[in-house]
């Protein structure tokens, strides 16, 4: 049998069709506009998925290295400490992703960037000296496997909620304050010998998108421990292609032996042995 006919619509006007009435504590009802969320959600996941492919990239940059390592079956005076630091941050991050929800994405790139770093370690540790093995290998306990398992077990088990994830997040942002002695070495070589040969252009700008992709996650996501890192490597990027536009064009004042790493420019500023002794 037929209601009467007036009786009250399931929708009171078009507009409600896209909101959802959350009561709140206080009994009002609050009108969430769903078309909005779901835009501001999908650009958050855009930006990520390519976060993820440019910082893929960059992860993959020192491919050529390894390649002339394992022909030359030498590392030369190239640093393993550079994928050692980031091996550790990337495990972080990948904590940092698990545990904060939504952040998956982070956690994926992450998680490619340490594979990537655990084959660069490997092949260090094969064609490396024995003298240096056994130190390399040491530090990659020290720092990759003991302090890396210290923080996450410390703040799995003694923080809970919005502060562990805090806390996770400000650790990974003080092990990532460790990559800007990268770009900063690759600045301070390219102002002193006026030659950008030990500042690739195409890893500079993909370090400056990497870092714009990764800030402009952390503004849509909200996520301020996110963009911290990020935007200080964004800054450092613009820096860097500021100082490719100055020299670009002047002749080095030295010849400089080939021992630039095409991935991370501070290796071969920095030899192994300064690091490890």
């Amino acid at each position: 049998m037929a209601g009467p006919l007036n009786s009250e619509p399931l929708f009171k006007s078009l507009s409600e069709i896209h909101e959802k009435k959350i009561p709140s504590h206080k009994n009002f009802t609050f009108a969430v506009p769903w078309r909005l969320y779901f835009s501001m959600a999908s650009a958050v996941f855009i930006v990520g998925v390519l976060g993820n492919i440019i910082s893929g990239l960059v992860y993959l940059s020192p491919l050529k290295t390894f390649w002339r390592i394992v022909k030359k079956r030498s590392t030369e005076n190239f640093s393993s400490i550079p994928y050692i630091l980031t091996l550790m941050n990337a495990i972080l991050w990948i904590y940092y992703g698990i545990t904060k929800p939504d952040s998956f994405l982070i956690a994926t790139i992450n998680g490619f960037g340490a594979a990537a770093q655990i084959v660069y370690i490997l092949i260090f540790l094969v064609f490396i000296s024995p003298r240096m093995r056994a130190r390399t290998a040491l530090l990659v306990g020290l720092l990759d496997v003991g302090l890396a398992a210290a923080a996450i077990l410390f703040t799995h088990f003694m923080l809970q909620g919005d502060v562990r994830i805090d806390v996770v997040g400000f650790i990974c942002d003080c092990s990532g304050m460790l990559a800007y002695a990268s770009p900063l070495a690759a600045m301070k070589t390219v102002i002193t010998t006026k030659s950008v040969e030990f500042m690739p252009f195409l890893l500079t700008f993909s370090t400056l998108l990497n870092g714009g992709f990764w800030t402009l996650y952390a503004l849509l996501a909200k996520d301020f421990l996110v963009g911290v890192p990020n935007g200080i490597g964004f800054l450092l990027g613009i820096a860097q292609l500021i100082l490719y536009g100055i020299y670009h064009r002047y002749r080095p004042l030295k010849k400089v032996t080939d021992n630039l790493e095409d991935g991370l420019q501070n290796d071969p500023l920095i030899p192994a042995s300064d690091f490890v002794s």
